[in-house]
């Protein structure tokens, strides 16, 4: 069998000035943002909708995915060591043992998505005064572009890695910090950058071919089905993140994974149930 094992490695700084690091995850993050915000145009212009509505739903999206994400990991993986250490959960420090700046290194995508749901019914009840459903129809569909640029910018921070493999498209993380780097390894993160890229395109597609966009909720159960499913099953060739999930049938990304696989299939039944979508009219301020 030809071998195609990749010798990963990249570092993950781009240049480093003064001791300011600017970093390939940060730059993709950005630049997903970026892609999103201008999917999200496209749509918002082709539903005639006000692009103020546009501005104020990415700042509300931006702060969510950033807290959500960053409370999620703390919660949910490292609550032992936060759970004494409540400042640092906000703050992109630590005070123990010393004084050091670590930015925000744990971030986790489950209480990202907690977080933009939360964000958006906020954003529901003040902003586009519509159902939350509506909203989040519109904005899953860009959040599945920008989770594949975050899972790239995963790649090149060599994080979240696989289990060794044989497969000959193995990966061997030289900047890992694992035992055995030369190991080859199943490049995880790169398997959830394409299945996220296809969720995308299957959601582009929903929104763009067909007529279920007219079904409030049935695109955002769809990104729940198809993101979430993508990771449950991506979870099996992962290393576990923390050392308590060793031996655990199914770890905590999975765990987290599954109520919104299900909340998802509801989704879909439900979206029959809720009144399809009008084309809405821009709102010019005037009585």
């Amino acid at each position: 069998m030809l071998s195609l094992f990749v010798n990963w490695d990249i570092s993950p700084e781009i240049f480093n000035l003064g001791g300011i690091s600017i970093r390939y995850y940060g730059l993709l993050f950005a630049v997903g943002f970026i892609c999103a915000y201008k999917v999200e145009e496209k749509m918002f212009k082709s539903e005639n909708l006000p692009l103020e509505w546009l501005d104020k739903l990415f700042i509300y999206v931006a702060i969510a995915t950033i807290f959500g994400a960053r409370l999620g990991h703390c919660i949910f993986y490292d609550w032992d060591y936060y759970s004494d250490h409540l400042l640092e959960m906000i703050l992109p420090v630590r005070f123990n043992p010393e004084f050091k700046f670590t930015g925000f290194q744990g971030l986790a995508s489950h209480g990202a998505a907690i977080g933009i749901v939360v964000s958006l019914w906020y954003y529901s009840k003040k902003v586009s005064r519509k159902s939350i459903f509506w909203v989040l129809d519109r904005v899953v569909v860009a959040v599945a572009l920008a989770a594949f640029f975050i899972r790239m910018g995963n790649l090149m921070n060599s994080e979240i890695i696989g289990l060794p493999t044989t497969f000959p498209w193995g990966f061997r993380f030289m900047n890992a910090g694992v035992e055995n780097p030369e190991l080859p390894r199943h490049p995880a993160q790169l398997y959830e950058a394409i299945c996220y890229l296809i969720s995308f395109c299957i959601l582009m597609y929903l929104y763009w071919r067909t007529d279920v966009k007219k079904r409030m909720g049935f695109i955002f159960g769809s990104f729940l089905i198809l993101i979430f499913g993508f990771r449950f099953v991506i979870e099996f060739a992962k290393e576990v993140q923390e050392p308590w999930e060793i031996g655990m049938a199914l770890n905590m990304g999975q765990i987290l994974s599954i109520p919104f696989v299900i909340w998802g299939a509801f989704m879909l039944w439900y979206s029959k149930k809720l009144p399809d979508i009008k084309p809405i009219k821009p709102n010019t301020g005037k009585k």
